[in-house]
């Protein structure tokens, strides 16, 4: 197992790393699959959109991107995270910046570990996931 995280563009440090390893190890394990080479990039959104662009071909801002490198019972990738939607939709929300960072985290676990959110019924099954694994925390 390999958590990383960086940062890049962005002067936020994520407050609780060593609990955010903890609940990615959970989630992880609840799926019945085992945590390879996960890098989680905390970025800029105009970073993010130039990902989006380049990678999706979609030009538009988003709050988390994820490459999915999974193999077999492996959950492995990159997480890119933008700090600035996330930041705007904590204050939209009026939730914790870091709790809402983690929320975006765990939405990147989920598509590494097989979830999308491509029609309504995959987005409400992901944030149900979502929901019960930041109460945990």
């Amino acid at each position: 197992m390999k958590l990383q995280i960086f940062y890049d563009n962005t002067p936020y440090k994520l407050r609780g790393w060593k609990k955010a390893k903890e609940l990615v190890n959970a989630i992880v394990s609840a799926e019945g699959k085992v945590v390879g080479e996960i890098n989680f990039i905390i970025t800029s959104d105009d970073y993010l959109r130039n990902v989006n662009k380049e990678f999706l071909k979609h030009d538009y801002f988003t709050d988390v991107i994820s490459f999915n490198y999974s193999f077999d019972n492996t959950v492995a990738g990159e997480i890119y995270i933008s700090e600035d939607t996330v930041r705007n939709n904590s204050i939209e929300y009026n939730v914790d910046l870091d709790n809402e960072m983690l929320r975006v985290m765990i939405h990147g676990i989920l598509h590494l570990a097989g979830y999308n959110d491509e029609t309504d019924a995959e987005k409400q099954e992901m944030r149900q996931l979502e929901d019960k694994w930041i109460v945990t925390i």
